[in-house]
């Protein structure tokens, strides 16, 4: 949609390549500055990025 790479993302949000391919696969829980910086960058809600588990 915004025409990134992983590591293009990366770069410019200041984390590794593995961060952001972990995040996308639900693998990994961002920091809330690392939350933020992204919901920044693609200037959204973080709630529009990442969403609570029920049970959570």
């Amino acid at each position: 949609m915004h025409n990134l790479s992983q590591e293009d993302l990366a770069r410019i949000i200041g984390v590794s390549r593995q961060t952001i391919h972990f995040i996308e696969r639900n693998k990994y829980v961002p920091s809330t500055v690392l939350a933020l910086k992204l919901a920044r960058h693609f200037e959204v809600m973080v709630e529009e990025l990442f969403e609570l588990d029920k049970d959570d």
